[in-house]
């Protein structure tokens, strides 16, 4: 069990490996590419860029400014942003699934990235095999967000059986904890530089690095 729950559900994207700022800089140039190629955003490769950066700081969604000034449908650039994300740029954890396959609790994926995408990111981070049947994507729930409700939350907890009560969501991005809390989960918030999120009531417990958080819960189950 990991804080009295007996299941653990991670977010996928910056949780499960470290987005570092190179890496950031390349999504930011993927999701501009993919606005202004496939979906005709009239701006300059190094405006969109800037807009996505922007957005990101902003509403935690890369998206959102072209969904309100731009009328770009979130589905639409869901689609088009998954089919080039550099998913191959990512740089895995040593040992990985050993750690994970440690942690005292049933383990899922709930993850805002498409099952394309989902799927490839899961194979070269080497725990395709041990999340094959246990991860789940927002297109599976009919939206192409994490942070606007808890109904998906509770809708991914019906569809594996459990009672998010009995959960424990796992999440670098402190917009999508807010509604997993509402749901009845215990959360915890994975940061990388400062606890940017401190003082957000929501968030129960906060840890520095996926491999602090990994240690602490597999040391207590030992």
């Amino acid at each position: 069990m990991i804080f009295g729950k007996n299941v653990i559900i991670w977010d996928l994207d910056d949780t499960l490996y470290n987005k570092t700022e190179e890496f950031a800089d390349l999504l930011d140039a993927a999701m501009a590419k993919a606005l202004i190629e496939d979906l005709k955003v009239p701006l300059d490769f190094e405006t969109a860029k800037a807009k996505v950066t922007e957005s990101f700081r902003i509403y935690r969604d890369g998206g959102e400014i072209f969904f309100r000034e731009y009328g770009v449908k979130p589905r639409d650039l869901f689609i088009a942003y998954h089919k080039i994300k550099p998913v191959e740029k990512i740089v895995p954890y040593d040992n990985l699934l050993d750690k994970l396959m440690k942690v005292p609790a049933e383990q899922y994926i709930f993850t805002a990235s498409d099952r394309y995408a989902s799927e490839k990111i899961l194979k070269h981070l080497g725990i395709y095999e041990y999340f094959k049947d246990r991860y789940y994507s927002v297109e599976d729930f009919g939206v192409y967000k994490k942070n606007e409700s808890a109904d998906v939350y509770i809708k991914y907890c019906s569809k594996i059986g459990v009672d998010p009560h009995d959960c424990v969501f796992v999440d670098d991005s402190y917009s999508n904890l807010e509604y997993a809390k509402e749901a009845g989960m215990t959360t915890v918030r994975i940061y990388y530089r400062n606890n940017s999120a401190k003082d957000k009531t929501y968030i129960d417990y906060a840890y520095k690095g996926l491999l602090s958080f990994l240690d602490e819960i597999t040391a207590k189950a030992a």
